[in-house]
């Protein structure tokens, strides 16, 4: 008894087929009863030899043809496919050549993302071009499961797709009305990875010979996918290394120098809270007139910290237009706005890991104030036109030299962003309250600006210039002194440095506040606005020229004219 395809066959006559002498098949008459066939059968059976002959002939032929046809449209689909690292162009130029296998007029490249619950279309082509996409096409729950089960990921072509619940979002989402649609899936390890998919105007535009041959692109497709995502990843990573690049060689063309001077006289104490708070990951608050080193005590933070080797990024958050300010701290998607050709890493983004600097805290609007207190109490941002949060690890120091509690009383401050920043403040004084750090830091600035002018000899002080500076006022701080020193220098070239031009002391001096007089005269923007006031009055409202307010100031005229404006100052000579 002979097992055969099931059938327990007792009884068999076995014809051999041959064409030309070559030997090509054998046919087999089997059945279950003993003894059912005589040589009068088999003689019967051998007249239709040469009939089943020429028809395996033929199968064979043809089966080697079809074989030769399949691999030479798998090779030139395959080198289309695989002839640019550009998806969007591979995916035009496969379309071109399977147009003359298959009516599709337009493809896709796409795929499922179970965690989200939605399709991402990332590739498009028709006859005429290709684009890349970020086309996120979302289903309702009850799909959701649908896509998930092993049975969605066959592959398939539907001529009524817009009657398909899988396909409809997808034809909707690319504005199509009545077609055909033929899916293959790229399936790897038993996962899918992403999906093919021509479309075509109309109904009945596909059979299951265009599936067939679309099949047998399977892996040509999820090479050219994979190359092209290390391809753009790639692309992504230099942009943003010559982002960083750029960025970094501008902060490192503003920073002058890590030493702190003074740090052993009038910024002891100042250094001592550094130190202290340093090795923690807790916000600071530096408190301070304008000019007086809040940038240099929020580096010498950061250099002293845990973080030392990670950024540090600064923000000066009253230099950004309100308009600017997302995009500027937590970045943008490409295509966010007009004008958003690429994707952009924000400052905190950059700062992950390290250090944000936020200067000028008190010049935010309320509305950005709401943005920085969701990403410091969350840790996370979430980029213009993006969807997706992305979490940082940072440390802020923030600074600020106006009165925030004033500004929280007149509702220009929010104050549970105050308390979240004012962790650990540390007030840093004014040069006139530490008059003995000026020797020091004039020999300092006459080094740096001696190298940044590239003089051959390093200037060196009239006798009596150290006096000149200890008797004026410093109302612009440690920046006043700087830009004293570089103009001393230009103005005295080989020759010893002298400052007459600053002027005495007596004439800046600010009228000392009494405990008796009302504590809004405390207020920072009073104070200089008292000042500003005294200065106008001593120059007959003079505000720029020889002897005029910038002048005796040390500030640009148009600086102290803006100032003015905010303070509320008018301009003239009967100021008084």
């Amino acid at each position: 008894m002979l097992d055969f395809h099931g059938l327990k066959a007792t009884s068999l006559i076995v014809l051999v087929l041959e064409s030309g002498g070559r030997r090509l098949g054998t046919l087999v008459l089997a059945s279950e009863g003993d003894e059912l066939f005589s040589q009068k059968h088999a003689d019967l059976l051998s007249l239709l030899s040469e009939p089943f002959a020429i028809a395996l002939s033929n199968t064979l032929k043809h089966r080697s043809e079809l074989k030769l046809y399949d691999r030479d449209f798998f090779w030139e689909a395959t080198a289309r496919i695989c002839g640019s690292l550009n998806i969007e162009i591979a995916l035009r130029n496969c379309l071109s050549f399977l147009q003359s296998y298959i009516p599709a007029d337009e493809a896709a490249l796409g795929y499922f993302d179970k965690d989200r619950g939605s399709t991402f279309l990332n590739a498009h082509a028709d006859s005429s071009k290709g684009r890349l996409l970020d086309l996120q096409i979302a289903y309702p729950p009850e799909l959701r499961t649908l896509l998930e089960e092993e049975s969605q990921l066959k592959d398939y072509f539907d001529n009524r797709a817009e009657e398909n619940p899988v396909a409809k979002p997808m034809l909707m989402a690319m504005n199509k009305g009545k077609s055909s649609i033929l899916v293959v899936r790229l399936i790897v390890k038993k996962q899918w990875v992403g999906s093919v998919v021509l479309w075509a105007d109309g109904w009945d535009r596909f059979n299951d010979e265009h599936l067939r041959l679309l099949k047998l692109l399977k892996r040509p497709f999820f090479i050219a996918m994979s190359n092209s995502r290390r391809y753009r990843e790639l692309l992504e990573l230099k942009e943003l290394l010559v982002d960083d690049n750029q960025y970094l060689q501008e902060e490192l063309q503003r920073i002058s120098g890590d030493e702190i001077i003074g740090s052993d006289f009038g910024l002891k104490a100042v250094m001592e809270n550094v130190r202290s708070v340093a090795p923690l990951s807790s916000p600071v608050l530096l408190l301070g007139d304008t000019g007086v080193g809040k940038e240099v005590i929020a580096g010498a933070i950061h250099n002293a910290s845990l973080r030392r080797d990670e950024p540090f990024i600064k923000v000066n958050c009253g230099a950004i237009p309100e308009t600017l300010m997302d995009s500027e701290l937590f970045g943008h998607e490409k295509g966010a706005f007009t004008g958003a050709l690429n994707h952009k890493r924000g400052r905190f983004e950059r700062a992950h890991n390290g250090t944000i600097f936020l200067d000028e805290i008190g010049e935010l609007s309320l509305e950005a104030q709401v943005r920085l207190l969701r990403v410091l109490q969350e840790k996370e941002i979430e980029r213009v036109g993006g969807t997706e949060s992305i979490n940082v690890d940072i440390r802020v120091i923030a600074a600020t030299h106006r009165n925030l509690n004033a500004m929280i009383l007149e509702g220009k401050f929010r104050e549970d962003l105050y308390f979240r920043l004012n962790v650990f403040p540390i007030y840093i004084p004014t040069l006139r309250e530490r008059n003995g750090d000026i020797p020091g830091l004039v020999q300092h600035f006459i080094q740096k600006k001696s190298r940044d002018l590239k003089l051959t000899a390093i200037p060196t002080l009239a006798p009596k210039a150290l006096d000149q500076l200890l008797a004026h006022h410093w109302p612009g701080n440690v920046r006043e002194l700087e830009n004293a020193v570089e103009r001393a220098i230009i103005l005295h070239r080989e020759e010893p440095l002298s400052f007459a031009e600053l002027g005495p002391k007596k004439e800046l001096e600010v009228t000392p506040v009494s405990a008796s007089e009302d504590m809004e005269s405390f207020d920072l923007d009073q104070v200089t606005a008292d000042h500003i006031r005294r200065v106008l009055k001593i120059t007959n409202g003079r505000v720029e020229g020889k002897k005029g307010a910038a002048e005796l100031l040390g500030i640009n005229p148009g600086t102290l004219r803006h100032r003015m404006r905010k303070l509320g100052i008018s301009f003239g000579r009967n100021n008084k």
